[in-house]
């Protein structure tokens, strides 16, 4: 889709992957535990959620919290989840508003059973809304979701359902989190890292990469624009030849 932006007419990627980094060294430089940091970064993803969808992009998903991510000390992780209860809690009215829906990928056994209960209700909620399609990647490992795939896809082998020869490319797209998604066309990472993270790793196969040393809470709709542009100069030949 082609809109005009600051007078300039720009091609917008229809999905927009984003590695949110950077709350942490945003807190330090404020001389603020890291858990400040994250709740700055909570409130960028909500304005940011309203700014993608004005600018005409259809797609949104955020790395939120990785498999990695219990790694962390116990103080921050249980600050990262209080923060994800609060906006599950009241996200529903700011989904409505903007009619937007909102899906959560990754592994939820590992979830308190409260949180899971919350994502639930969030997503049923949601469904109808056609605006913004937001996905928060929680507990999330590009790795981890490749591995339960195959272990669906082993089980459905096993059981008669499946012979070896159907599985292809399109089945395991459709066996994944993201099934119900299209394929990144941007994906964007703040805070000055140039790796994915074990982030969609199998998504984003030709996606372009837009890599900002702006850190997450500082993120605004000026940046979001740059990327777009970015986006806008590249090529995309999915190997082959035009």
């Amino acid at each position: 889709m082609k809109k005009e932006i600051d007078g300039e007419e720009l091609n917008i990627p229809e999905h927009v992957a984003i590695i949110m980094d950077g709350n942490g060294r945003w807190a330090k430089k404020r001389l603020m535990p890291r858990n400040f940091g994250h709740k700055a970064g909570a409130n960028t993803v909500e304005q940011i959620c309203e700014d993608a969808y004005n600018l005409g992009i259809k797609y949104l998903t955020v790395y939120a919290f990785s498999t990695e991510n219990w790694k962390r000390s116990v103080e921050e992780v249980t600050g990262i989840m209080n923060l994800l209860r609060k906006y599950l809690s009241n996200a529903y009215e700011r989904a409505s508003a903007n009619n937007m829906r909102v899906r959560v990928i990754g592994d939820r056994s590992a979830l308190d059973a409260d949180i899971v209960e919350l994502i639930d209700k969030l997503e049923k909620d949601t469904e109808v809304f056609d605006g913004l399609h937001f996905t928060i990647a929680l507990n999330y490992g590009g790795r981890d979701e490749i591995k339960r795939a195959v272990q669906d896809i082993a089980e459905r082998v096993k059981s008669g359902e499946l012979e070896p020869a159907d599985i292809d490319e399109k089945l395991i797209s459709a066996t994944l989190d993201t099934k119900e998604l299209p394929d990144p066309d941007l994906m964007i990472r703040t805070s000055g890292e140039y790796r994915i993270s074990n982030y969609l790793i199998w998504q984003l196969a030709y996606t372009e990469y837009y890599f900002t040393d702006v850190l997450w809470p500082d993120f605004d709709i000026e940046e979001l624009k740059r990327a777009i542009r970015y986006y806008n100069g590249r090529d995309r030949r999915y190997g082959g030849v035009k």
